[in-house]
């Protein structure tokens, strides 16, 4: 009774006009608490947490935030061919400032622990001041190495237009460019101006703002079209981008610490997302989501998006108990019967999965950054914050988050059959997503989850959007790269004899490129193609799209059957970029001056 008497006296509270989910249905907070109660309900009995809880030390969280923005070589003072000389060449002036905050905090940190730290920040940063550039690096030997370029952002364009009235529009569009970095485009707060981003829109499903996307010249950039080195080094400068547009915003950054768990290695529930998937690959290899959420997912894809109340409507706590157990014990022997799953019973079994990761979908340590995003009351802001966060997720988090919110989107489409609107599948997905460990949830946790169901609802919205990488993102990895290569020298006469045969071969095919570039000519290959290679004269409205029709064309594919085989794609391959699948839409022209020493390759996706 007191458990049902706690729920009820927060919802009154979220409910009062001050709140930020004031425009929410009565009906969708009961739905909110009712999943609540269900969570809650099902904890009581369970197997206590096998966290090993830690007290939280500043030194440590700084350092994993330097080490997980790929500045480890700061903390450890050690020399190394990692990214952290190259990935400080690269940043804005803003996102220096942030680095060197969170550097001489972690030196301040150490200093009064009476350690001393490894390298100072003075060794970093060249003065005090906020806006200061980098200072060369040192060599090993001593010598200051060659300053590499830094990158400076682009001067921001101005924002959305001032609201005169005061107030959103339910028709209202913002644009969204992704050229600059968000941090630079947070001016107005930095310089205490008011950002008319901020203006506040009372938020029902109606009056969800539409985003009108810049479309960049180089094509859109989806996460997968890049190789996974690439998107590695998109994590460090996300996680830098970010934190530097939270600092603008007036949000602290705040992380958890990972700590450990006793996680089982073997199962369905309860098991890490990488251990589900490497045992998973097994069976089947190249699978980016555990096989049983796909399962699931498909399960009440066939059956259940036209049931009315699908993941409100609870299944059988015994009936729920029982397949949990029968899909532990058969389901990699494929012997589980499916069509014994009733709809609302998958639909808890789903929920269930989530809920019992060792590790959140949206990570431990990310999650107060989810959690912030809350605070931010412009829609536009709301959606920058979560791009940045979805790049910063890991790859299996990220794969099966996209799964999970592709199901969502189809409910929700349903909506005149299952009666589930956008705001009551946010609110009951909310606190399975923002999952706070333990039994005694506190009431100030419950409240801010609630108003976590707004970004689920933007999650579920505006999914495609999040799954791109930004122009100035791409940029910051281009000039990565070049300042890697710069930078690498032999170390033996073997491999001094190696490279010098290498830039050889180099400066020939630069020779041979500006030539062919003066004539507009670039060449693609196609390994799998009857026609393996083809010069094509390039021009300013050229798309990757008119490259694959010719190869089509040529190699007698233009039939209407000949459309439904595995579809190729153009590739840029090596340069200043690991590899990037091309957007059809992107031009080529525009492509080739970012990336002149690329090779063209055609070929399939891998996903």
């Amino acid at each position: 009774m007191h458990r049902k008497a706690t729920y009820q006296r927060i919802g009154s509270m979220s409910l009062s006009p001050s709140a930020p989910e004031r425009c929410v249905s009565r009906d969708s907070m009961e739905d909110y608490w009712s999943e609540m109660k269900n969570i809650e309900e099902e904890r009581q009995g369970g197997p206590e947490e096998l966290m090993e809880r830690a007290s939280v030390d500043e030194a440590e969280l700084e350092e994993a935030w330097l080490q997980e923005a790929g500045l480890s070589t700061l903390v450890t003072g050690t020399q190394s061919d990692g990214p952290a000389e190259a990935l400080l060449s690269t940043l804005t002036r803003s996102q220096a400032a942030m680095v060197k905050k969170r550097l001489d905090n972690y030196t301040q940190t150490l200093r009064k622990r009476n350690r001393q730290p490894m390298r100072h920040v003075r060794d970093v940063f060249s003065t005090p001041d906020a806006s200061s550039e980098l200072t060369p690096p040192v060599s090993p030997n001593g010598q200051i190495a060659p300053k590499l370029p830094q990158w400076n952002a682009p001067k921001v364009p101005p924002s959305c237009p001032a609201d005169t009235n005061g107030s959103g529009s339910a028709s209202e569009t913002v644009v969204l460019s992704f050229d600059v970095p968000y941090s630079e485009g947070a001016g107005a707060h930095r310089k205490g101006r008011e950002c008319q981003d901020c203006r506040r829109i009372c938020k029902d499903d109606r009056d969800l703002p539409s985003f009108q996307i810049v479309r960049p010249r180089q094509g859109v950039t989806r996460v997968n079209d890049l190789s996974s080195e690439d998107i590695k080094k998109i994590g460090y400068i996300s996680l830098i981008e970010l934190t530097t547009f939270y600092d603008f915003l007036g949000i602290e950054m705040k992380r958890n610490r990972v700590v450990r768990s006793r996680a089982r290695d073997c199962g369905i529930f309860g098991v890490p997302l990488t251990t589900l998937l490497e045992n998973d690959q097994k069976k089947s290899p190249g699978s980016r989501v555990p096989l049983v959420f796909k399962k699931l997912l498909s399960k009440l894809e066939q059956t259940g998006l036209q049931t009315e109340g699908i993941l409100r409507v609870p299944g059988s706590a015994s009936r729920v108990k029982h397949l949990r157990q029968e899909l532990e014990l058969k389901f990699y022997e494929d012997r589980f019967d499916w069509d014994q799953v009733r709809q609302n019973d998958a639909a808890g079994l789903l929920k269930m999965f989530i809920r019992e990761l060792p590790n959140p979908l949206l990570t431990q340590q990310h999650l107060p950054a989810f959690t912030a995003a809350q605070s931010i009351s412009s829609p536009k802001h709301q959606i920058q914050a979560l791009h940045l966060l979805i790049l910063l997720l890991p790859e299996a988090n990220r794969d099966t988050l996209k799964a999970l919110l592709e199901f969502l989107r189809k409910v929700v489409a349903y909506e005149e059959k299952n009666r589930m609107s956008l705001w009551n599948v946010s609110m009951i997905v909310a606190p399975n997503l923002f999952t706070f460990r333990g039994k005694n949830v506190k009431q100030e946790e419950m409240q801010g989850a609630v108003a976590a169901a707004q970004l689920v609802r933007l999650l579920i919205t505006h999914q495609d959007l999040l799954w791109t990488v930004p122009c100035f993102l791409i940029s910051h990895i281009r000039k990565m790269n070049e300042a890697a290569t710069g930078k690498k020298t032999p170390t033996s006469e073997k491999s001094k004899r190696r490279l010098l045969k290498r830039w050889n071969l180099e400066k020939e095919r630069e020779r041979s490129e500006v030539t062919d570039f003066r004539d507009g000519v670039i060449r693609v290959h196609a390994p799998l193609h009857a026609k393996v290679s083809m010069a094509i004269q390039l021009n300013a409205e050229m798309k990757a799209r008119d490259i694959m029709a010719r190869f089509d064309i040529e190699n007698g594919r233009g039939s209407r059957s000949a459309a439904r085989r595995q579809r190729q794609y153009l590739f840029e391959v090596g340069g200043n970029i690991g590899e990037r699948c091309l957007d059809p839409d992107a031009h080529l022209l525009d492509v080739y001056r970012v990336n002149p020493h690329c090779e063209w390759v055609l070929k399939s996706r891998l996903t």
